[in-house]
This record gives C-alpha cells, structure tokens and sequence, in this order.
C-alpha cells in the first residue's frame, strides 16, 4: 500500500513511518524541506504557497494528516497561536484543495485531532465523542481543524478523526518534559495534582492509527487515548518510581505556572476524563493498559 503521511519530523509521524515501512507499505512524506529519509521518500509542500511536489499524491491509498505546530513548545503569543491555528486549518484546505482535482483519490484521509476539541470540565466529567466542543482557544483551533477534514469527507474518501491525548515517548513529547525536572530532583505535582492526563502510549498510538488504516468500518472521530486515565499527581509519582527519583518538593501553585506560562498553562493545570470505549468497541486492542506500564516501558533505567 502507497502512505502518504504529513508532519513527517514529528514524534508521533516518525514512529508510523517505522511501524509502516516495517510492514512492507510504500511510505511518502510531505515535507516543508527536502532531506534523506532511511524507509520513505520525501516529496515538498509549501502551505503558504499553496505547493506540493508534483507525483506525492501518485498511486496513494491513504493520507495520514500530521502536520501541525506544537501547541506546547512557545509561550502562546498572538502569533504563536496565529501559527498553532493556521499550520491545522491552512494545510488541511490545501490537502483538500489538491486531491480534488485527483482523478484518482486515496481512499482513506486520517486527520490528527485532539483531545483538546472538548474544552475544560469538571476533572470527574467523561468525555465521549458525542460531547459537543469547548469554547477554549484549543477547543476552536481542533473544530476547525475538524470542520476542513469534514469538507475531504465531501470528496468520497473515509475519514477517521483521532482525537489525540497525551502522548508517552522516548523521543520527546509532554513525558520528556515531565521527567526532566524529576531526573534533577525539582519534580512536583502541577497545580491541584487532580486534573486527569488522559495518556497513550506511543506504540499503541501508532498501531492504532494502523487499525483505522486497515479497517473500513472505522470513520469519524475517535478518542485516542489509552485505559486507565490517571491524575497530575499519580502520573509524576509513576515517573519518579520508574526513575529510582524521589518526590520531595509541594506542588507547584497553580499561580506561578500561570505566571510562568500565561494562557498556557491551562493545558497542564486543567485536564478530565476521556473515555475510549468507541476504539475499544471498533475491535482494537490496547498492549498498555496502565500508565505505569507505560512509563515503566519508556523511562525505566533498569
């Protein structure tokens, strides 16, 4: 099978690349620059001019749409978030634009969302795919983000919607953030310690978003989010463990996180249920169940 798989460089982008050519498929990245790939061809886009490199789209069957600025690697500025917004919106309306004039079209567009579409609730609150959106400057970028999916739905392909969690790596991520301070000794609960990080392992991330690849009965959105959601409090005690780290320090006020990060820091002070029933009913199975499992996997120093 011909993958064409956008956000190439990204974390969760690198590991479906790995898991995919493993599998024998023809994998093709979009990139905003050319570079030698070990397992895919790159081929250049350019969103603000509308480019992508003629033969990317050749033969392809399915589209995974990953491309996106990181919403927590800069202070959200107006234009930090202008870049966070118009990476999602202007790349999707250009994926769109192209492939309509395919003849012939992939027959599957699976289009990065997040967890974030649903807003802040009340931290015992359980989110399912039927939960209207939030109202929150997160919650408007993935609607939209959603809404230019929609609109490649139009055009005859399947369309699967993952709405992202927390993603657990080794090669960077919010976990990577997490365990720096307790691998030098600082690390604390943020804020209350009760919001809810609702976690994915990456490898089951991955195999997922196979999973929809795979199956034809799988479209719209889905929660990708592993079992067992787990708060701010339980996972840095998970990570410390893992570590051999002690947990010394109170927890961080949530004044001075907004202090320090501004509009931000809503993303690690708030934070509730997201149920994963939908994924699990579709027939995929998760190989972590635990956070702690999961943690242990990625940061244990034996």
């Amino acid at each position: 099978m011909t993958i064409l798989i956008t956000g190439g460089t990204g974390l969760v982008a690198s590991h479906l690349t790995a898991l995919l050519a493993s599998k024998g498929h023809t994998v093709r990245l979009l990139s905003r620059t050319r570079f030698q790939h070990l397992s895919a061809e790159v081929f250049e886009w350019d969103i603000k001019k509308g480019y992508i490199e003629t033969g990317a789209f050749d033969d392809v069957e399915v589209v995974f749409h990953l491309a996106g600025a990181g919403v927590a690697d800069k202070k959200w500025s107006a234009n930090r978030k202008k870049v966070i917004y118009d990476s999602r919106i202007q790349s999707t309306r250009l994926l769109h634009q192209k492939m309509a004039d395919l003849t012939q079209k992939p027959k599957a567009f699976i289009c990065a969302s997040a967890i974030g579409y649903y807003g802040y609730r009340d931290f015992d609150h359980w989110s399912t795919e039927e939960d209207t959106t939030g109202t929150d400057f997160l919650a408007e970028v993935t609607l939209d983000w959603e809404k230019e999916a929609d609109k490649i739905a139009d055009l005859g392909m399947r369309l699967v919607k993952p709405r992202i969690g927390m993603v657990l790596s080794d090669r960077g991520g919010a976990l990577q953030k997490m365990a720096q301070p307790v691998r030098m000794l600082v690390g604390a609960p943020l804020g209350s310690g009760r919001q809810i990080c609702n976690w994915i392992h990456v490898d089951d991330l991955v195999h997922m978003m196979e999973h929809f690849m795979l199956d034809p009965k799988t479209s719209g959105a889905y929660n990708a989010v592993g079992p067992n959601p787990i708060t701010n409090a339980h996972l840095t005690e998970v990570i410390a463990k893992a570590m051999r780290r002690p947990l010394w320090l109170p927890n961080v006020p949530a004044f001075v996180l907004k202090w320090i990060l501004g509009e931000m820091s809503i993303i690690v002070l708030e934070g509730h249920h997201v149920s994963n029933q939908k994924v699990l009913d579709s027939g995929f199975s998760f190989k972590y169940q635990q956070a702690d499992q999961a943690v242990e996997d990625i940061l244990s120093i034996g």
